[in-house]
């Protein structure tokens, strides 16, 4: 044994180079450890990387698929704003034109009422002048036959006598206002 180590010592040792069976039963460790790790141990660590690699793949797909749905809600919408806008505008037009047409007819009403009441106005007069001239011309015809029974001294009671002097009379009046004017 002594040669052994003596053959050790003397011969010059390179510290990176190991030893032959140092060599073999660290690669027969390192098939060992590596075989058992590629036949439990990757399938499981690639079964989860997999697994993950699959949700991460969905979430995107279900991110696009949101997205999607979201920007085909969104047109909806805009759609749907639009046509309210549109349909306002259209309601706010037909308000406006019924509301002029309102004003017209309130306007023409108002204006049919004012010509009845004027007509009816018109009306009362001519009926009030036409009463005040009967009455005026009966009036004057009994102040006119009181002052010629007077005058004649004797009474014109006969009322068909008194008629005919009062239609004479008044008749001269209305030819001489007529010709005055």
């Amino acid at each position: 044994m002594n040669a052994l180590f003596l053959a050790a010592a003397e011969e010059p040792q390179n510290p990176l180079i190991p030893h032959l069976d140092e060599l073999v039963i660290g690669l027969i460790a390192f098939v060992i450890v590596f075989g058992f790790l590629a036949k439990k141990l990757l399938p499981n660590i690639n079964k989860v990387l997999e697994e993950r690699r699959e949700a991460i793949e969905g979430g995107i797909e279900k991110a696009d698929e949101a997205r999607i749905e979201a920007e085909s809600v969104l047109e909806q919408y805009k759609a749907q704003l639009a046509e309210a806008r549109h349909e306002a505008a259209r309601l706010r037009q037909e308000a406006l034109e019924q509301g002029t047409a309102l004003k017209e007819d309130l306007r023409a009403e108002g204006q049919r009422q004012r010509e009845e009441i004027i007509a009816a106005g018109h009306a009362q007069i001519e009926a009030d002048r036409k009463q005040a001239a009967l009455t005026l011309r009966q009036d004057v015809g009994k102040l006119a036959t009181d002052l010629a029974g007077k005058l004649v001294g004797e009474s014109l009671e006969d009322h068909a006598r008194q008629s005919r002097t009062i239609d004479r009379f008044l008749n001269e009046l209305e030819e001489k206002a007529e010709a005055a004017r």
